[in-house]
């Protein structure tokens, strides 16, 4: 289960839309993975974590 960042207002940033949200930290995290492996393998987050803080920060807006 997701504590931090809380799911509800990161919903509240996705139109209150939980699917959209779901497709949106997705796509975030497959694009991490492409693009900073190496800095995924020393860390101990993994992907979704840094889509998730991404999102509810606001540095990621919804395209869909």
């Amino acid at each position: 289960m997701m504590i931090e960042p809380p799911i509800d207002e990161m919903v509240k940033k996705m139109d209150g839309n939980k699917y959209k949200l779901c497709i949106v930290m997705a796509k975030r995290a497959k694009e991490l993975m492409k693009r900073i492996p190496a800095e995924l393998e020393k860390s101990d987050k993994k992907e979704i974590s840094y889509a998730a803080e991404e999102i509810y920060e606001g540095k990621i807006v919804s395209s869909i």
